[in-house]
Parts: structure tokens; C-alpha cells; sequence
């Protein structure tokens, strides 16, 4: 099983952000750490299109490749990467995703592992609060009674029309109002993760900006599994100083 963490160093909210420290190590180098400490993982490389994060990453004894500046998704970027490889499975990690546990890779692969109807897997947590059911950077996930995502939307779903006919004073009831966020970690087959990066964009994922939705259009299975541990990426200033008086993961 091959991790490949895409790494961009541009980004519209927070340039460099990978770079960046937090509680004494770069974000990309906390990432890189936590998913090669995955039980399931033989190898972990960062797939990159900048110098500066390349060094860095070798650097810290990280396994660095470079890729073309084309690439206007993380996908495509670690398909690149993948292309050449000899392996089954391919993890794609999100590179601002610092707080991802090694128990949540190992999960996801498993999970396609495990279901050979599926050609990608991924997880997804319950939303405990409305601020992320409302927030645009908090993506949500419904799945079937099978457990593969129906859609995936930066918008409140599914919709609870009796008890949200005003989104701006959203009745929230814990336990019954129950709503997922999903987790930036895929799992792909090889095959899978080639026929979804030769593809073109899809309408759905250029109105949402979510890459997924490329797959969930060509009709790819994506199997969801509800996972106990939240997660937050770092996509700006303030993002960081809360990740950084958050309770620590890092052992």
C-alpha cells in the first residue's frame, strides 16, 4: 500500500501554508509523520510542484517527488505520482491535514480492502455543531443504506425541511440532527485513481469545487465509513493558532 500526500505551495487563503510550523515541526512534515505511522502503509511520498516544499521534505528525511504545475487537483497530482508504481492501492492524504490519525488511514484502506465493489474508499464523521452544517468549508456527505456516497456538497445536507425552513436559525438537535462531515483521505485502486484522473472535469465539481464528484459522475462506488475522530485542515492564519492550542496528537 503506497501513501502519496499532494503538496501544493500556492494557495489563495494562506501562501506556503505546508511550511508552516506548528508545535515545532512543518505541517507537511506532521502529515507525513502521521500517515507513516500507519500499520498498513509500506511507503509514504510527498508529490510536490515546488522547490521549497521538496527541500523541506527531504529535509526531514521525507520522500519527495516532483511533479508538473498543471495539475489543478490533488488527485491528478498524486495519479502522476502513481502511474509508474507497482501497487494495489493508492492513499491520497491531504497535505494540510496535520491532525490525521494513523488509525484512519489503516481504516480506509481496509475498507476498500475489503469491498470489491468499491474503487474508492473514505471516511466521514458526525457534525456536532451548526456552524460547520452551514459552513461552506465544512464539505458533507450523504451515502446509501449500503454506505456509498450519494453526493458530496459544501452546502447543508440532507436537508431537514420541517426543522430548517430558515438556514439562518437552524434548529440543531444533538443526536437526532444527524449530518456528516467528510474526511479529506481516499483510497483508490490503481485503476480507479488512472481512469479518474484521464477524465475531464465534471459540471458538478467545477460548480462545487469538489474533485470527488468527478468519480461520483462517471458512476465510481465510493464506500463511506463513519470514523470517531475529527479532523481540521489548516487553510488559514487563524486555523493555525487553533491548531496549535488544540489538545495534541503528536506523541
Amino acid at each position: 500500500m503506497v501513501a502519496i500526500i499532494p503538496a501544493r505551495y500556492g494557495s489563495t487563503r494562506f501562501p506556503g501554508k505546508l511550511l508552516a510550523t506548528l508545535k515545532g515541526k512543518t505541517i507537511i512534515q506532521r502529515v507525513f509523520e502521521q500517515v507513516s505511522a500507519a500499520r498498513l502503509v509500506d511507503s509514504v511520498y510527498i508529490a510536490t510542484d515546488d522547490k521549497r516544499i521538496f527541500d523541506a521534505v527531504n529535509g526531514f528525511g521525507g520522500n519527495a517527488v516532483m511533479t508538473s504545475t498543471s495539475h489543478t487537483c490533488g488527485t491528478d497530482r498524486i495519479a502522476e505520482v502513481a502511474k509508474n508504481m507497482e501497487c494495489d492501492i493508492i492513499i491520497n492524504v491531504q497535505g494540510d491535514e496535520p491532525f490525521i490519525r494513523p488509525e484512519m488511514v489503516d481504516d480506509t484502506i481496509k475498507l476498500l480492502r475489503d469491498d470489491m465493489n468499491a474503487s474508492i474508499s473514505s471516511l466521514a464523521v458526525k457534525i456536532e455543531n451548526k456552524d460547520d452544517i452551514l459552513s461552506p468549508h465544512t464539505v458533507k456527505v450523504v451515502a446509501d443504506e449500503e454506505d456509498y456516497a450519494l453526493y458530496f456538497s459544501r452546502s447543508p445536507i440532507p436537508y431537514y425541511r420541517d426543522e430548517w425552513s430558515d438556514l439562518n436559525a437552524i434548529l440543531f438537535r444533538s443526536g437526532k440532527t444527524v449530518v456528516f462531515k467528510h474526511i479529506g483521505i481516499y483510497a483508490f485502486r490503481k485503476d480507479s485513481l488512472m481512469k479518474f484522473s484521464s477524465m475531464a472535469k465534471c459540471k458538478l465539481e467545477e460548480i462545487e469545487k469538489l474533485e470527488q464528484l468527478r468519480a461520483l459522475n462517471c458512476g465510481m462506488k465510493i464506500k463511506i465509513k463513519e470514523t470517531e475522530y475529527n479532523t481540521f485542515g489548516i487553510d488559514t492564519i487563524e486555523d493555525l493558532r487553533k491548531a496549535e492550542e488544540c489538545q495534541s496528537i503528536f506523541l
